[in-house]
């Protein structure tokens, strides 16, 4: 269950709460569950997968990969695999944990571990929240955000884009006014 928190300190955990606070910024967040196929859950309690596990899983939740296509256009996906044995992790997470925007919107679908979005709002605001294992989050393109992992420093995010350039980040300068408060 995602968790939302407000820069001065309230946090939400009900949906009708997280999609008020949200709906300012366009931010949809839904529920999708990963199933209760055996095979697909040891594969997430794994740290490390290979290229041929990552398609099993990538295989196995292509209902929703093929809803996107179909609704939005999207035409490509991947299975991003983050946890503290992955070289240069903190390298590769700095490029997204200040704020910036892409022209594309920004659709993942944790399946397992949990990263940390947060967003600026038009008032100037900003929010970050939790996504937690069968949560799919679309960020709209110009949305400005960021991006951490948790103190577990642990993640497996389908991503879905409408082209094979991912996204680029487009940084603001805007400073983020939380700490580690996860």
């Amino acid at each position: 269950m995602a968790i939302l928190q407000l820069e001065n300190g309230i946090k939400y955990t009900k949906n009708d709460d997280i999609t008020r606070e949200l709906s300012q910024i366009n931010i949809q967040l839904k529920y999708w569950t990963v199933g209760d196929n055996p095979q697909i859950h040891q594969l997430l309690a794994k740290d490390a997968l290979n290229e041929q596990e990552k398609e099993q899983i990538l295989a196995a939740l292509d209902g929703y990969f093929l809803e996107l296509k179909e609704t939005a256009g999207y035409q490509y996906r991947d299975l991003i695999v983050l946890h503290p044995e992955v070289p240069n992790l903190d390298n590769l997470l700095s490029k997204f944990n200040s704020c910036h925007y892409h022209t594309d919107d920004e659709v993942r679908y944790i399946i397992a571990g949990e990263g940390v979005f947060g967003f600026v709002r038009p008032d100037g605001s900003q929010v970050e929240l939790t996504v937690q294992p069968e949560e799919f989050i679309n960020v709209p393109a110009n949305a400005e955000h960021w991006f951490h992992l948790t103190s577990g420093r642990r993640v497996k995010a389908i991503r879905y884009f409408t082209g094979t350039d991912g996204w680029v980040p487009v940084y603001t300068n805007t400073e983020i006014k939380f700490g580690d408060s996860f």
